[in-house]
């Protein structure tokens, strides 16, 4: 009965071992993951569910919720950048800039693209005006060149991201627009994974080292395979088009999400930080997640016009 007990107790403490060891293996190849990516993966992976049930509730149940929808994501976006841009020297308004930035989205889902253009102007003018205004107070006082810098900056968040993100508004209140934002999100998703995926395997040529040092140009034609893989079956049953449409979508969409991605890169670079935000956990910040998607949507939009004339 003892050489029994004992040769269970041995068998138990072996496969607590066997789980022990494949924990810690499990977690060492977690931990290169991360350190290979620059992000948590397992978070990253749960925001983006999270994040893609929402959009997909939103654009197929009431496509007036999508326009909620992104204007609660145009809105964290806009205070990320006003924040990073205030931490780094710039007196940007921020609360006025992310009330206006977001205003541009509904009057551009109500009143389509002169809508969209007029709130621009006004938000951009109104923000500057404020700043202006700011210099009543003698704590806020700068030189000439700095109040500019100021009202530039205000400019760029508005234009960089509120009016990006319109065109998705644009877009998506078009009569079928819908699907064309849904492929734009699976494109840029299936271009930034398989990018992701190949340069952490095969990446060992820089794409633009000043800029973004992880980006290789093995893990860019990573992503364009996946973008032909995903756009020609995309084209033919979700927008209609012949196979070959699938062919200019990916080619373009490729460029338009790496363009946005490295501009991002290059903004967090000039301004001495690593994410714009750090609201989703594994992925920085909304703008984070957004800088493929904002340029991209410009492209659809155009693509829809054309294939629509």
């Amino acid at each position: 009965m003892r050489r029994e007990h004992r040769s269970g107790a041995e068998i138990e403490a072996q496969i607590q071992a066997q789980i022990s060891a494949a924990r810690d293996q499990i977690e060492a190849t977690r931990a290169r993951v991360n350190k290979r990516t620059g992000r948590n993966m397992a978070a990253a992976v749960g925001i983006a569910l999270v994040l893609g049930g929402a959009l997909l509730a939103s654009l197929l149940w009431v496509k007036t919720l999508f326009m909620v929808f992104a204007v609660v994501l145009i809105g964290f976006a806009l205070y990320e950048l006003a924040s990073a841009l205030r931490f780094a020297g710039r007196d940007v308004p921020r609360v006025p800039l992310v009330l206006l930035g977001c205003a541009i989205l509904p009057v551009t889902w109500y009143f389509g693209a002169a809508g969209m253009w007029w709130s621009t102007l006004g938000a951009v003018a109104i923000v500057g005006i404020v700043r202006l205004i700011e210099l009543a107070d003698p704590s806020t006082r700068t030189g000439r060149g700095d109040v500019f810098a100021d009202i530039t900056a205000g400019a760029l968040c508005i234009a960089y991201v509120a009016v990006l993100g319109g065109f998705t508004v644009l877009l998506a209140a078009q009569d079928g627009g819908q699907w064309w934002i849904l492929a734009m999100i699976v494109m840029t998703t299936v271009i930034d994974t398989g990018a992701l995926a190949v340069g952490v395997w095969l990446g060992k040529h820089k794409l633009a080292p000043r800029i973004s040092p992880g980006k290789t140009w093995e893990g860019l034609l990573g992503g364009a395979a996946f973008a032909v893989a995903a756009g020609i079956p995309l084209s033919i049953w979700m927008l209609g088009q012949e196979w070959w449409f699938g062919l200019i979508l990916a080619a373009l969409l490729v460029v338009s999400a790496t363009v946005g991605d490295l501009a991002e890169s290059l903004i967090k670079r000039d301004l001495g930080i690593k994410d714009i935000g750090s609201f989703l956990p594994g992925h920085g910040g909304f703008l984070d997640r957004l800088d493929s998607i904002l340029p991209s949507a410009v492209v659809m939009m155009a693509l829809f016009q054309v294939t629509h004339a």
